[in-house]
């Protein structure tokens, strides 16, 4: 009796789940108009359209030129929206803001911040808010970053020191890597309030963690399948750079919190409290609506150290290479520094403030190199429409400020390095002109536009002041590289290489 009973029972949940698939097939869904896009294949979607040599934005902007400023991909099973116009661009970002105020975060992504309190891919809720207010008025406010303005002269002078010794000798010197140990150096005193023991290591495996942050696992591909979520985990590389980075943020924070309660001035050397001592001190105090864990503080610090020292030494590479492609850019901006400082030894970022010329040299090296050309993915939080398109939830979105940037129909000449163009213009970096959005807009915006600008005015302005620049034998202006490597970031891919030639001595450090 029983044995019919369960029998029975199993006989009409099986009946039950039948009609509701059959159901579900009757029923018609209601069919979304959805962005053009290039042709798909089963299974895979559109993902032989992305397999190129170049780099992705450049794929992408291909694309969006045969199917509009609006398009969709199907990376597998995951809808991808690609917005290449700043009409696109605006209603993603202010007009449907909150709608694609999540990032996305792929497996690698998840891995590496082990799906911490990361600030930068985080959801979009109370627990970001209160990060990201940490960060807009503690970490990286104006009064903040000005008191690192001694370390980066110190920094700086270490440079123009270490430079004018290769000058002495004539040799040629590998500038690119120069530039990244002065952004690292600097970047470091900054989190940290001194140098570090650590920092050597814990760069390396960042850079190498950070050449990760955009590859797809076929997790991310396809997320409905069991069989893909349990094959596609990170790579080991992966693993190892996030476990190494644990330990040396850990030893960090650990170090700085035995340096503070030894009672120890962290800032005694600058008169700068690093962003490590500023974290801790409100851990101390509990005076965030939110619990401050050392968690949470390593996963901030790894967010700063990746996003401030990546772009700011890819921006300061390619400022330096597109000023030796245009000599007459070059000379045009040594002058103004040399009119300006005339007769000094060293540079201070006081005298930083008379200068208008290298700020438009800084402003168009983030225009035709935008530091983060598809910018940080977003992710749709619910259906939506956008340029009357229907959006689904859970798209991932990219928005190709690349492509955007370099827009004839925008910018005249997009091509050519012309700083002029930003002369008696209106155009800034700071989240309103949706054709130049370099660090982003609305509420996912760059929190630290002003450190990562602040980081590299002096070491340019000085560098243009002291030092004339030559390219090895044989090699012109029209021969020097500008391949990108692959990235997040874009950076140069071959290193610049040039011989300084000492115009005006820098004093010692």
């Amino acid at each position: 009796m029983e044995e019919k009973t369960l029998l029975a029972a199993v006989s009409v949940i099986v009946v039950l789940v039948v009609l509701s698939k059959l159901k579900s097939l009757l029923v018609a869904k209601p069919k979304l108009n959805l962005p053009p896009g290039p042709w798909t294949l089963p299974v895979i979607g559109s993902l032989h359209h992305l397999v190129s040599s170049r780099p992705t934005h450049r794929v992408l902007h291909g694309l969006a030129q045969k199917h509009g400023p609006l398009m969709m991909l199907r990376l597998g099973e995951l809808p991808a929206l690609v917005a290449s116009s700043p009409e696109a661009a605006q209603e993603i970002m202010r007009t449907h803001d909150l709608k694609f105020a999540d990032r996305y975060k792929s497996t690698n992504v998840r891995t590496i911040n082990s799906d911490g309190d990361d600030i930068a891919f985080m959801p979009y809720g109370e627990r970001w808010r209160q990060l990201r207010k940490m960060a807009v008025l503690e970490l990286l406010s104006a009064a903040r970053v000005q008191s690192f303005r001694h370390i980066r002269e110190e920094e700086v002078s270490r440079l123009m020191a270490s430079l004018a010794a290769s000058a002495s000798t004539g040799a040629a010197v590998n500038l690119s890597k120069m530039m990244s140990k002065f952004i690292n150096d600097t970047f470091v005193r900054e989190s940290v309030g001194s140098r570090c023991k650590h920092q050597d290591e814990y760069l390396d495996v960042l850079d190498t963690a950070f050449r990760h942050t955009l590859e797809f696992t076929v997790a991310d591909l396809f997320p409905s399948s069991r069989l893909m979520q349990i094959l596609g985990t990170a790579s080991r590389q992966v693993l190892e750079c996030r476990d190494r980075m644990q330990r040396i943020l850990k030893q960090i924070i650990q170090e700085a919190k035995e340096a503070m309660d030894r009672g120890d001035e962290m800032a005694a050397a600058t008169g700068a409290v690093g962003f490590v001592g500023v974290m801790l001190r409100l851990q101390k105090e509990r005076s965030m609506p939110i619990e401050l864990t050392n968690e949470t503080i390593a996963a901030v610090l790894l967010i700063l150290f990746a996003a401030g020292s990546e772009t700011s030494t890819t921006t300061m590479n390619w400022c330096m290479t597109e000023l030796v492609r245009w000599p007459e850019v070059m000379t045009k901006a040594q002058a103004e520094v040399r009119e300006a400082f005339k007769g000094k030894s060293a540079i201070t970022e006081r005298d930083l403030e008379g200068l208008s010329y290298l700020k438009l040299v800084i402003k168009e090296t983030l225009r035709i190199h935008t530091p983060a050309p598809l910018l940080v993915p977003r992710k749709c939080r619910e259906t939506c429409q956008v340029m009357g398109y229907d959006i689904p939830k859970g798209t991932v979105v990219f928005v190709n400020m690349w492509a955007i940037c370099r827009d004839p129909k925008y910018w005249d000449d997009p091509e050519e390095f012309k700083p002029e163009r930003f002369e008696n213009s209106n155009l800034d970096y700071k989240g309103t002109n949706y054709e130049f959005l370099p660090f982003g807009s609305g509420r996912r915006i760059c929190p630290g536009i002003n450190l990562g600008v602040g980081n590299i005015e002096l070491a340019l302005a000085s560098l243009l002041y002291h030092f004339d620049w030559k390219l090895p034998h044989g090699i012109e202006t029209k021969d020097v590289d500008l391949t990108e490597a692959a990235g997040i970031a874009a950076s140069k891919k071959i290193d610049l290489v040039l011989h300084p030639v000492t115009r005006i001595p820098p004093s010692d450090v």
